[in-house]
Parts: C-alpha cells; structure tokens; sequence
C-alpha cells in the first residue's frame, strides 16, 4: 500500500501546495452544481419554453431521488475497504458520471422536454453527490485544528465561488438565451474538462486521511448516534433555514431583475458583482471567526444580511445603483455562509466520533449535502408554484400585473429574512467552540 493510501493523522495545518491541491475541485463541482438551481430553471423555461410549473416540479423530482443517494453516498463512503483509500476512491469513481451528466443536462438535444430535464438532473446530482460527498469527508479529516479547519475550508469556498463566477460568466458572454450550442452548452464542456484534470491531480496529490475508526457500528447505532448528537441536529437545523434562506432568492434572482427591475440586460453583471464580493467575504469571515468564535461570526453576519436585504422589494424598475449595492454588501456576506457552516460542521462529527468511536465524516457530509439539496429544492418547488398561483409569467416580455410583480419581490426577499432569524436563533449560543473542539480532539487521540 503506498504512503498515499495508507494515509495519515489529521494535521493542525497543511502546506500551501496540498491546500490547493485539495481545493482545485471545488472549482468545477461548484460550475455542475450551480446552474442546476439558478440557470437550468430560468433556461428551460424562458429559452426552451417548459412551463413554469412543470420545470419546478421535475426539479422537486430531482432532489426528491437526493433523498436516497445521499445516505447511501454517505454511508458508502465510511465503509469502502480499499488500499487506494475510502475517500479517494469514491471521489475518483464520481468524476466521468458527474462530467457526462454536465454536458448532457446543459447542452440539451433539439426537443428536449421535462423527461430529459428531470433524468439527466438526476444524473447530474448523483454525480455531484458522488464527489462531494467524500471531497467534504476529504477535507474535513485532513485538518484538526479549529482555526486551520477554517483556513481549509476558505481556500476550498475561494475555488467554489471561481467555479461560480466561471457558471455565470460564460453562459451569458456567450449566449444564455440561444438554442442548441448556447453559452450553457460550452459551461457543460469547460465542466466537464477541469472535473477530470482538477479531480485527477487531487487524486495524485493529496493524502487519504487517516480512519480513526476504532469500531464500525451498523447502519442502525450509527443512526443513534446521528440523532444523538445534538450540536449536529442544531447545526443542520441552522443550515437548512439558511440555505433555503439562499436559495429562493438565487432561483427568482434573473426573474426579479427583469421583471420587477426591469434590467434583464443587467442579470449576468449583478449575479457576476455578488460572487465576486464573495471572495472577498472569505478572508473576511476567517478573521471574524478568530475574534468571536465561528458560530456567533456566522450569525453576526446573517442578521446584517437581514438587515440589508429587507430593502430589496421596496426598489422601484430601474434602481440599478441601489441593487448592486444590495449585491455587493450580501454578497460580501455570503463568504461567511460559505466557510464558516462546513468548519463547524467537522468540529460537529468530532463530537460524533469522541462518543461513538466510529470516524463517519462521509456519512454526515451526505446528511449536510441533503439538507443543502433538498432546501434547494424546496424554494424550487415552493416558489414555482406560489408565482403561478398569483399568475407571474416568466416568458421574456411578458406583462405581469402589480399582484404578480409584488408577490415576486415579497417571496423573494421577505420570506427568505424570516427564515435566516429562525437560523440565527439556532446558531446564537452554539455550544462547541473552540475550547470544547479541543477537548473532543484529545478524547479521540486518547
């Protein structure tokens, strides 16, 4: 067995060379995964002419059928028993799926209807689960550290939001709205082509963690343990409200700027300003993190996102300069959303690993995945419907009514600050900070 392979324990700090190696991938996962929940909708129906509803609900399908994969990714995960490694190997298996299933859900055949729509989004799902799945395992079993969970888990987000500026950039430069060969076409290929060479040097590079597992439990202890272990259930509580919190606004976010500010021609450069404000929020929430702990940070940072936000429906057509301010400073906060939730998630299966004595970082990173996917899904499938019950046509041109128009801006802004107070609630006087992460370190050297 090589070094490789064999793996080793978990380090307070990596070097620079092996950080990036780590989080090159993120870079493509995030171009697959983005465009499932903000472009695939608009793109299919606007261009393609689905009916609004039917796309939500072939969507809904989608993460309906995550539902399944994801413990089952998980749980395989933990137990694969090979010499090229449990994370590795699941990780490297995940890649052709995931890259066949990007070019063929983003460059759709002539006719392509809600059938291909909700088959190859189900693919491209399980790819994406396939490889995320681990890669999260991955990440958060190399670091032990509190603070150098936090550096990994920045660098990796840094990689996601340039995977995310890429997913905007070349769909709208190059042609979002056309038929056949688009703009969403060639992300499918640029996609497809860094998934196998960023995912194949990670393979190359980075280590696989050491197991910590002193006893493996069965399917149902570990389940137990799973409901047992309460900063886990407050956390992934936090995170669901939150992440629908995000999600509905990033799926009405091309519809509410044409059709309530009436600058669809500003979509791609307002939805480009706010991941790229991102970036800069990262750096930003791992200093915060130093100063107040990652829990009160991330929840600091949600109630001024809350309070920013609230002004959103209140714009009138053509506000461009106030909405890009809006852009700008929550997008500046999302940075906090991304790095800050997944460093606590690894300190939360500490927690699990102290009191169980089995390592199951894959198996609660599917349980973080779904909860992320199916809050996804659910301002999909929530919002969809709720527009059409209030008669928004999202065709291009479309003459919506002042009820219509107004419920957008509602659902898309008001609804989501409800959702982030409950989260904040949750996550306020979280109980693992970086003393009791630790003590659960040395419990599990011990």
């Amino acid at each position: 067995m090589n070094r490789r392979a064999a793996g080793g324990a978990a380090q307070s700090q990596i070097s620079r060379r092996m950080l990036l190696a780590y989080a090159l991938p993120a870079a493509p996962l995030a171009a697959l995964g983005l465009p499932l929940y903000s472009l695939v909708p608009t793109y299919y129906t606007e261009t393609l002419g689905l009916p609004i509803a039917s796309a939500g609900w072939a969507l809904l399908l989608v993460r309906l059928f995550d539902a399944i994969t994801d413990p089952l990714a998980g749980y395989a995960a933990d137990r694969i028993n090979s010499g090229f490694g449990r994370r590795r190997l699941l990780f490297l298996l995940a890649l052709p799926i995931a890259a066949l299933s990007a070019l063929m859900l983003y460059w759709p055949a002539d006719g392509a209807g809600v059938a291909w729509l909700a088959v190859w989004g189900m693919l491209t799902s399980l790819g994406f689960t396939l490889a995320i799945v681990p890669y999260s395992a991955w990440g958060a079993e190399l670091v032990a550290d509190y603070h150098g969970r936090t550096r990994l888990t920045s660098a990796r987000e840094g990689l996601t939001l340039a995977g995310t500026l890429i997913a905007i950039v070349l769909p709208f430069a190059i042609g979002f709205e056309e038929k056949g060969f688009s703009g969403l076409a060639v992300l499918g290929i640029v996609v497809a082509a860094m998934l196998v060479l960023f995912g194949g040097l990670t393979v190359w590079i980075v280590p696989e963690p050491a197991n910590l597992t002193r006893s493996p439990l069965p399917l149902k202890e570990a389940l137990f343990f799973l409901r047992s272990n309460r900063p886990f259930l407050r956390l992934i509580a936090a995170f669901f409200l939150n992440g629908l919190a995000n999600g509905i606004p990033a799926t009405l976010f091309l519809y509410f700027v044409s059709a309530r500010l009436q600058l669809p021609e500003m979509r791609g450069p307002l939805l480009f300003l706010y991941f790229l404000s991102a970036i800069v929020g990262i750096p930003l929430a791992a200093m915060a993190a130093r100063k107040l702990g990652k829990h009160r940070a991330w929840a600091i940072a949600m109630i001024v996102a809350c309070v920013i936000f609230s002004v959103a429906p209140l714009l009138q057509p053509g506000a461009l300069v106030s909405f890009a301010m809006i852009c700008a400073m929550t997008g500046l906060l999302l940075g906090f959303d991304l790095s800050l939730p997944p460093s606590i998630q690894a300190d939360v299966i500490d927690a699990d690993t102290a009191a169980s004595g089995d390592q199951r970082s894959g198996f609660y990173f599917a349980a973080w995945g779904l909860a992320t996917k199916l809050s996804l899904a659910a301002g999909v499938g929530i919002v969809f419907p709720m527009l059409g019950f209030f008669g928004f046509d999202p065709a291009p041109g479309a003459e919506n009514g002042a009820t219509a128009l107004f419920a957008l801006a509602v659902i898309y802004a008001w609804v989501p600050i409800s959702l982030k107070l409950a989260a904040i609630a949750l996550m306020w006087n979280f109980p693992l900070d970086e003393a009791a992460q630790a003590a659960l370190q040395a419990r599990i050297r011990q």
